[in-house]
């Protein structure tokens, strides 16, 4: 069970590494929603989801954390969503949208971090 639960974190990460790098691309060139972004959106969520559950590893999952990351993950993907929508429209991403999707995400890594 603790090496399935290992691979799962492992997918996460990924799942966070792809958002956050299609983020900080974007960040240096076009400022824009891309899929790269909102797959690793999906594949973070589903992976974390996937964590919240009870492995029974030996410890109790701190449910308190786990609803604040889910959160900011929902707030994450409809920043991503609005985003996306203005792009089409409008063919740009406003800055007080693009922006708080990499200072969220950085937020989610750090109360996964710090959090104990």
């Amino acid at each position: 069970m603790s090496t399935l639960h290992t691979i799962v974190v492992i997918v996460h990460l990924i799942g966070f590494a792809t958002l956050f790098g299609g983020w900080v691309v974007e960040a240096f060139s076009q400022r824009g929603i891309t899929k790269v972004m909102q797959w690793g959106l999906v594949i973070a969520l589903v992976a974390g989801l996937a964590l919240s559950a009870p492995w029974d590893l030996g410890y109790e999952p701190n449910y308190m954390k786990i609803g604040v990351k889910l959160l900011v993950v929902i707030v994450i993907g409809a920043l991503l969503g609005i985003g996306g929508a203005r792009q089409k429209r409008n063919g740009s991403v406003p800055a007080g949208l693009f922006w708080p999707i990499g200072i969220l995400t950085v937020l989610n890594v750090c109360l996964a971090l710090l959090w104990h």
